[in-house]
């Protein structure tokens, strides 16, 4: 449905807006013209009539006779506009005077400049021309007329009329020869404009524009429409092409991967199931030597036999952190509202009843929530709060932080303590597996708690980072 302001109403508009606004111009300037040309006739019979009056009164004026100057006036009776005439003596004074009813009226005399013969001037509702009397060279007076307007106010609105009716005519010939042009210009920019409508709407890239019959502008519009609607299927086709075959290569490779998994989940199981027995059987045979052959071994060999169980146990701890670690980047993420305050105040406290004679102040801001998976954010919270307990405790008392604060434009968690530290330079270090910045007999540990944090805080989307100096604590920032 076409709106109220379609294209098709706007060149009615256009075109009667036009035509009327040159019409207009044209009847404005025709009637100035009239107009102008009107009061130079005006002025050019009033010229004539006061020559007349002039030349008759001269001999009134020589001989002061009064009654023959106002006969010689009355003769303009004959003239319906002129509504008053006076002659005047050369010094100013009023000598005879001709009064058409209550209209006429003879005003003071104007002067006229030196050298001119007569002077007009043009009032509202009136014309006056005052005019020399010159006999025999030399000034006998002045001629006085005052003329009415009426005939060129008449004038003046038979045009007026004409020309609205000219106006009327031509802007209901216009509206008339519209459609024509609507039928030309309108119908096909507005069928254009619904075939774009279908395909923006419906995606339907195979419907085309009906193609006009004229050789012009439109025509050209049209066919390039259809070409760009041509391009654009020939394009979807092949988008559409390559999307069943990505879709056919991601499925296949969904399966690899699928496939890959179960084999790596059957590797880490058989791993596990394979190392972790004869693991058992290392450490459990050396502690049996250990409590069953202590009166025989020497101190010495007791020493290897606690190696030896200290490196199984060691080695059954590295097998339980990759398998931790693998499971992180396999494991389905569940997001859900967590209360990380109340988290870390859980930590906090197992920690605490874990080893009650250590003096450690946990502070920890509450109200700090985040999203994400339960499970594995606990476990990121777990090695960040226990890899600040654990390297605090070479101090008699140490500070472990939890809280949230603004940096660069972010707003980090922040996990810090006041222990051992870190070595700047070595910060890039810290989160890869079994790296470690301390030595086993300093710290005890594997070196994969800080690659598992990053890896579950990648999977949420966010980025870890740490400060730290020795001796001076560390500090660890991450983002969800």
């Amino acid at each position: 449905m076409v709106s109220d302001y379609s294209i098709s109403k706007k060149l009615t508009w256009m075109n009667m807006l036009v035509s009327g606004a040159a019409l207009l111009l044209a009847c404005g300037a025709f009637i100035a013209y009239d107009v102008a040309s009107l009061r130079e006739g005006m002025i050019y019979n009033l010229s004539m009539q006061a020559q007349i009056v002039g030349f008759n009164s001269s001999s009134a004026l020589l001989f002061n006779d009064p009654h023959s100057a106002e006969n010689t006036l009355s003769a303009l009776k004959a003239w319906p506009n002129i509504v008053s005439a006076g002659i005047f003596t050369p010094d100013g004074r009023p000598f005879a005077s001709y009064l058409r009813g209550r209209d006429g009226r003879v005003l003071t005399l104007p002067p006229i400049l030196q050298g001119k013969t007569e002077i007009y001037r043009f009032n509202r509702s009136e014309a006056v021309l005052v005019r020399r009397i010159v006999f025999q060279e030399r000034e006998t007076g002045f001629v006085y007329i005052q003329s009415d307007l009426e005939g060129l106010k008449v004038r003046v609105a038979q045009y007026l009329g004409v020309a609205a009716a000219v106006l009327a005519t031509s802007l209901l010939a216009v509206l008339l020869i519209s459609p024509v042009f609507r039928r030309a210009i309108a119908e096909p920019i507005v069928h254009l404009a619904g075939i774009a409508r279908i395909v923006s709407r419906d995606r339907d890239y195979s419907v085309r524009a009906t193609p006009t019959s004229d050789h012009d502008e439109l025509s050209v519009l049209v066919d390039d429409f259809n070409d760009m609607l041509s391009q654009i299927q020939l394009r979807d086709a092949a988008l559409q092409q390559a999307h069943g075959e990505l879709e056919q290569r991601v499925a296949e490779r969904t399966r690899e991967l699928s496939a890959s998994n179960k084999e790596l989940e059957a590797f880490a199981y058989s791993v596990s199931h394979d190392l972790r027995a004869p693991l058992r059987s290392i450490d459990g045979f050396s502690q049996a030597l250990l409590e069953d052959y202590a009166d025989k071994l020497d101190a010495n060999a007791q020493d290897h036999l606690q190696r030896v169980r200290r490196a199984a146990q060691r080695m059954s701890a590295l097998i339980d952190d990759m398998l931790s670690l693998s499971r992180v980047t396999r494991c389905e993420l569940r997001r859900e509202k967590l209360d990380l305050s109340a988290m870390a105040k859980s930590i906090a406290s197992d920690l605490q009843e874990a080893e009650p004679g250590r003096c450690v102040d946990f502070v920890i801001e509450s109200g700090l929530t985040a999203v994400g998976d339960p499970q594995l954010l606990r476990s990121a919270m777990e090695n960040l709060l226990r890899n600040s307990w654990k390297y605090t405790s070479g101090h008699p008392t140490a500070r472990i932080e939890f809280c949230r604060s603004e940096e660069n434009g972010l707003r980090p968690f922040i996990v810090s303590d006041d222990g051992a530290g870190f070595d700047a330079r070595y910060a890039d270090r810290l989160f890869g597996a079994f790296q470690r910045l301390h030595t086993a007999t300093e710290f005890p540990g594997t070196g994969v708690g800080l690659a598992t944090v990053q890896r579950i805080i990648h999977r949420h989307g966010g980025e870890i980072w740490a400060e730290g100096e020795v001796e001076k604590g560390a500090t660890f920032y991450f983002t969800l």
